[in-house]
Formats: C-alpha cells, sequence, structure tokens
C-alpha cells in the first residue's frame, strides 16, 4: 500500500492551519492596556508588602501588618481597609479620615517595612515554567531568560500576554519578541505587571513535528525513520 500520497495531503492540510495566528483577538502593542512604564511616578501597596501604621498622638494604636490576599489591612479601631494598589500617600490620607472619626485630629504615618516579591507566569516553549518571582521594572523577554530562556521550538513572533485590565476582565496581548531581539523593534518588549502570564507558543514546525511523532509514528506505527523523513519534508 502506497502511504506516501494521502500523508502528503494531510500534512500540507495541517501545514496550511499551522499557518494563522496563534490568538486571534489579541491586542497589539500600543493599545490600551498593553504599554505600562518601568517606574511609576510613586509605589503602590502589593499583596504582601509590610506595613508599620504609627500615630503619633495614639502610640497605642500603632501596628504592623501585611497586605492580605483580599487586598486588605485588619487594624485596631478601624478595622478592614482596602489597601492594595494605593499608594503609601493615598492609604494615609485614608486611615486619617477613618481614624478621624474616632480621634481628634490624628496624626497617621504609613512606612513600607518589607515589599512582597511580584510574580508572573511563564509558560509554553521555554527551557524551566513556572512562577517566577521578579523585583523592579522586568520585561517579556526579560522574564523568559529567568524561565531558562526559548526553546528552539518556540514561536518568537508571536509571544502572548495575559493580563488583566482595570475592568478585572482579561485580555492577550501578542509580542514580536524576534523583532525586540533583533532590535528592529524594542516596542515590542513591554514591561510586566505582577501576575501577567507569559505564554510562548510552538512555532508552526513545532507543531508540524509534533503532530509527525504523535500521528505517524505512535498511530500508524510507521517507524522512526518514516517519521524522520516526514518531519524533514515539513521543514
Amino acid at each position: 500500500m502506497n502511504f506516501k500520497t494521502p500523508i502528503l495531503l494531510v500534512l500540507s492540510i495541517a501545514l496550511f492551519c499551522c499557518g494563522g495566528p496563534f490568538s486571534k483577538n489579541a491586542r497589539l502593542v500600543g493599545a490600551p492596556g498593553t504599554i505600562v512604564p518601568a517606574i511609576d511616578s510613586e509605589y503602590r501597596l502589593h499583596v504582601g508588602d509590610k506595613l508599620a501604621i504609627k500615630l503619633f498622638y495614639n502610640q497605642d494604636l500603632n501596628q504592623e501588618v501585611a497586605i492580605r490576599p483580599d487586598g486588605k489591612i485588619s487594624l485596631l479601631l478601624v478595622h478592614e481597609v482596602d489597601a492594595v494598589n494605593l499608594t503609601p500617600s493615598e492609604l494615609t490620607k485614608l486611615l486619617t479620615e477613618s481614624y478621624a472619626k474616632h480621634l481628634q485630629q490624628p496624626e497617621v504615618s504609613v512606612i513600607v517595612n518589607g515589599f512582597a516579591a511580584q510574580r508572573v507566569f511563564v509558560g509554553g516553549e521555554v527551557a524551566q515554567p513556572g512562577v517566577k518571582e521578579i523585583v523592579g521594572p522586568t520585561s517579556v523577554i526579560q522574564a523568559v531568560f529567568a524561565a531558562g530562556g526559548f526553546k528552539d521550538s518556540a514561536r518568537l513572533n508571536e509571544v502572548i500576554v495575559l493580563r488583566r485590565g482595570e475592568d478585572d476582565k482579561p485580555f492577550h496581548i501578542a509580542l514580536d519578541a524576534e523583532k525586540a531581539m533583533k532590535g528592529i523593534d524594542l516596542s515590542q518588549d513591554i514591561y510586566l505587571q505582577p501576575y501577567d502570564m507569559v505564554l510562548v507558543p510552538r512555532s508552526r514546525i513545532a507543531d508540524i513535528n509534533l503532530w509527525v511523532t504523535q500521528y505517524l509514528r505512535n498511530n500508524l506505527g510507521l517507524g522512526t525513520d518514516f517519521a524522520l523523513y516526514y518531519s524533514a519534508f515539513a521543514k
């Protein structure tokens, strides 16, 4: 039986189907929500940050607290307070107003004693996928290299960043990391926000090689040499 003609036909269809974009609904760099500054004008508090809350005239209310996973801190007298995403000065103003309901002219100070490591997830065609801790401004390519770098099977021209917008709804950003790494368009290497997810898809050739391995070799039992032949054909 001649396997070559039908398999070539299926392989050609697979090549055609794998050539399109990995994410059809992704935003391009420059769209709203895709660009964040390397450094904010003032630090914003994150989950896990350790705070010292001091009241100058009411030292019995001084506390050291950590921002909980729900974004709140628990304080004497004013109880539960939302702290995440506020700047220290914004939290100081909020606490001053809250304590003023119970105290006369409270003098409140908020001191950040410890900064929580910010986390992003890097997955797909990287050497060491997983959760990565970032300190300071970190770009997509820097995060990928913190994950061991791109595999040979990576699709560099369409790296995906999954991010939550201001409305808390997730959206995708499509980046051409190849252009950034070659210095053609450095704007493609955007800075990450805490809890961003970076996904490096498989290249078209890698997809075909996987198909060859899983379908031709495993399902049809045609052997390693036959699979390698069609792997070479795909290239």
